[in-house]
């Protein structure tokens, strides 16, 4: 069986985490991609085409001038219309691109929660080259958040504080990327959780999610993800309402939303597993083939009933994240080792001598910490031992 993966840049996800999933499935796998040398050098072993992903029509083309498909994924946050769409021509099972689409634009995502009843966030959208200030007319609250339309990672997400910052800040953005939507929207206020699910669109299962810690405003940097066995019901039924609305079921979902007083207000969908190396934690701390289970979606196999995961886990990821630009030139080294019954994997995000400026996103992650074991308090002293230990320098 034949499987197209969409992609962009190597990730984690697809080079620890679908492609060896895909091999122990048997898939022939084909990767359509527009950076195909990235993609050769990471797996050479792999079948890599060049191809304008993020065109539906292109993708369609060269899968239909190739070998005939099977499964057409990706789990890229920018092709999952594209990659619903092509499967959808193919007849092949796949996400509703509606849905992908309402995931993916953030704009829209408020129209359709407010039309459907669910949930009303004040919010304002600006289109590429338009003025900033037609921000100031739109009734916003202060402080609001402003963001890209379509943005990821956490990319130009940052606090306005009042009507003259928006609009500055608004065209500081537009400078730097002149053909993007921006959105200003309400801050809600409360802690920020995601919530993971996988569906095969006729049973869904909760996998749990993560309470993640972000940096200051303005920006906002994910800076630790606790793993979290199960929220509190009434919360999981509010954000499950509010995917049911989108529309969204099929396959992986992240879902980050606040909670405040009880109430649970979505930030934003990502219509695939959670990235940044915590798919990696959570498919340990459940013990559960998970991307494995992602792949038999999109080949039309259904979920088991119960997928069998443990629910005595303790999981925590922490980024060592630059606080400042200039040439990193002292960092710890990649380490895999137990430590009082915990599992740790470190992973270097930036190579030692390499010079960068100070992005203020998750680009700033200069590696990554994986630790999971059976008790919180071993996991939480373990992690916070080896950043006591390991030291990150940069020099400017």
């Amino acid at each position: 069986m034949r499987m197209y993966l969409l992609a962009l840049n190597p990730t984690d996800s697809v080079t620890d985490g679908f492609l060896p999933a895909a091999a122990r499935l048997g898939l022939d796998v084909t990767v359509l991609t527009d950076q195909p040398e990235a993609h050769r050098r990471g797996y050479p072993e792999i079948e890599v085409l060049e191809c304008d992903v993020h065109d539906f029509r292109a993708v369609i083309t060269r899968i239909a001038t190739h070998h005939p498909a099977d499964a057409v994924f990706t789990n890229s946050d920018h092709l999952q219309t594209q990659a619903a769409l092509v499967a959808d021509y193919f007849g092949l099972p796949g996400k509703d691109w509606r849905a992908a689409l309402r995931a993916k634009n953030k704009a829209e995502m408020r129209r359709h929660l407010a039309v459907a009843g669910v949930d009303t966030v004040r919010s304002a959208e600006l289109a590429p080259g338009q003025d900033p200030s037609a921000f100031t007319a739109a009734g916003l609250p202060y402080p609001c958040v402003l963001k890209p339309r379509e943005g990821v990672a956490s990319e130009d997400v940052v606090l306005a504080e009042g009507p003259d910052e928006l609009v500055a800040l608004a065209k500081e953005i537009q400078a730097r990327r002149p053909q993007a939507a921006l959105v200003a929207e309400e801050f809600l206020a409360g802690e920020l959780y995601t919530l993971e699910t996988l569906g095969d669109g006729r049973v869904r299962h909760v996998l749990g999610g993560f309470h993640t810690t972000v940096s200051a405003p303005p920006a906002f940097i994910e800076e630790r993800l606790d793993f979290v066995a199960a929220h509190p019901q009434p919360v999981v039924e509010q954000v499950l309402a509010q995917l049911d609305a989108l529309g969204v079921g099929f396959g992986a979902c992240h879902t980050e939303f606040v909670v405040h007083e009880g109430r649970a207000r979505l930030i934003e969908v990502n219509y695939r597993v959670i990235g940044d190396q915590c798919d990696l934690m959570l498919a340990q701390v459940l013990d559960i083939p998970l991307f494995e289970h992602i792949l038999r979606t999109h080949l039309g196999e259904p979920l088991p009933a119960d997928l069998g995961a443990r629910r005595d886990g303790a999981g925590r990821v922490d980024y060592a994240c630059a606080d400042r630009a200039g040439t990193l030139t002292a960092a710890p080294a990649a380490a895999d080792r137990t430590v009082d019954g915990v599992r740790l994997t470190y992973r270097p995000l930036r190579e030692v001598g390499t010079e960068h400026p100070h992005y203020r996103t998750n680009r700033d992650y200069l590696g990554v910490l994986r630790a999971t074991g059976t008790d919180r308090s071993a996991v939480d002293r373990v992690s916070d031992a080896f950043f006591a230990a390991e030291r990150w320098e940069i020099s400017t």
